[in-house]
């Protein structure tokens, strides 16, 4: 007999601890990861505003887009500057970052002088009700990959992205998105299935096991690496200086 859905969040969540993540608890600001996320948040609220508002606003993507299981990678394969970002859709610190530093890194895709690996890693899947929003979006995005629809399909679900503590996005306001989006194939029947739920729990483990993602133990979303390092995302230059832009 399959576990239960709640039987394979337990089990999860006792991996996940195991790996030394500490998820949020219902209710309240988890230790570590919570903390570490509005810290973030309030860092980067205050660090990066006067950039912000000087961004351009929406940029069109025309970058190619290609999978490996739970790695999304965009661009063009032989770019000489390689970024890493791990995110979890729901995550405040990711939408942050995807609003700061979006249409910088769409404009470098679009160039060819960078390559992305979106990392798709989910930390808070109880910090909504019911639980489980961060996996469900994470197998959306994938699925959005399939669907030929991914860079639009990853900016709504930050531009939307739910209040922690709040009712996450179902899978059927997930497949609605994707469809106004012009999604190809059974991206509703991929949507619902959440059949890259397991994979995205050993991704989320690896990260945390990692110590150039996860220093000290202590794994946090977003984490960015450029070639190989991780970044301090405070820091408004660090892709302009890797690209020569």
């Amino acid at each position: 007999m399959a576990p239960s859905e709640r039987e394979r969040r337990q089990a999860s969540q006792a991996r996940l601890q195991a790996a030394g993540i500490t998820p949020p608890q219902r209710g309240g600001a988890g230790r570590g990861l919570a903390i570490g996320a509005v810290v973030l948040v309030v860092a980067l609220a205050a660090g990066l505003y006067v950039f912000w508002q000087n961004r351009s606003a929406g940029i069109e993507p025309t970058y190619p887009v290609t999978r490996n299981g739970t790695v999304v990678a965009a661009g063009n394969p032989a770019a000489g500057v390689t970024v890493d970002i791990y995110e979890d859709y729901l995550c405040p610190g990711c939408k942050e970052v995807e609003r700061y530093y979006g249409d910088e890194i769409t404009t470098a895709l679009n160039e060819g002088k960078a390559k992305v690996n979106y990392h798709t890693v989910a930390i808070l899947d109880d910090a909504t009700t019911p639980p489980g929003y961060s996996t469900l979006a994470g197998n959306a995005a994938l699925c959005a990959v399939d669907a030929g629809i991914w860079p639009r399909f990853h900016a709504r679900l930050y531009a939307e992205q739910p209040a922690e503590g709040a009712a996450g996005r179902t899978a059927q306001e997930l497949t609605a998105v994707g469809t106004e989006l012009g999604a190809t194939g059974d991206f509703a029947g991929c949507v619902n299935r959440n059949a890259e739920a397991a994979a995205i729990t050993d991704a989320t483990e690896a990260a945390a096991a990692d110590p150039i993602v996860a220093p000290g133990g202590r794994f946090s979303t977003p984490s960015v690496l450029l070639n190989g390092a991780k970044i301090d995302v405070q820091d408004t230059d660090w892709l302009s200086r890797a690209v020569g832009g």
